[in-house]
């Protein structure tokens, strides 16, 4: 059973690598749920099909389905800096700027050479206080 879960994450890694987002979300989908039904799954293979299947979810323009996986991605394994970084980025496209903000400073506190995620931390500050000069 742990050698069939392996391979369907490792199938589902190729079909995301290839632009297959379809095929990679079922696979990812599968595997989280036979990770939930057996509780027998690596933290880190877990928390990355879900941070794959968000990212899936983001390209398809799915904010708020993106950022649950981001959350669930980050609540089994909160050393993972990834997904941190992309609902950081989400909450800052739909004006989030506190949260996103917070979400940035936890990915530079996990890896402080995480230069993306110090340049989003900056523009976020930039457009949080734009945002307070005009009044909204």
């Amino acid at each position: 059973m742990e050698r069939d879960k392996s391979s369907l994450l490792e199938e589902a890694h190729a079909e995301f690598n290839n632009k297959n987002f379809k095929q990679a979300e079922e696979l990812y989908t599968q595997f989280i749920k036979s990770c939930n039904e057996t509780s027998k799954c690596d933290t880190n293979d877990l928390a990355v099909a879900f941070n794959n299947r968000g990212q899936i979810k983001y390209l398809r323009v799915d904010f708020y389905e993106a950022m649950d996986d981001y959350t669930s991605a980050i609540k089994v394994n909160s050393q993972f800096e990834v997904p941190f970084y992309n609902r950081g980025l989400i909450r800052y496209r739909l004006g989030f700027f506190e949260d996103a903000e917070s979400d940035f400073r936890k990915v530079l506190e996990l890896n402080s050479n995480f230069e993306d995620a110090r340049q989003s931390l900056e523009q976020t500050r930039l457009d949080r206080e734009e945002k307070q000069r005009r009044g909204y």
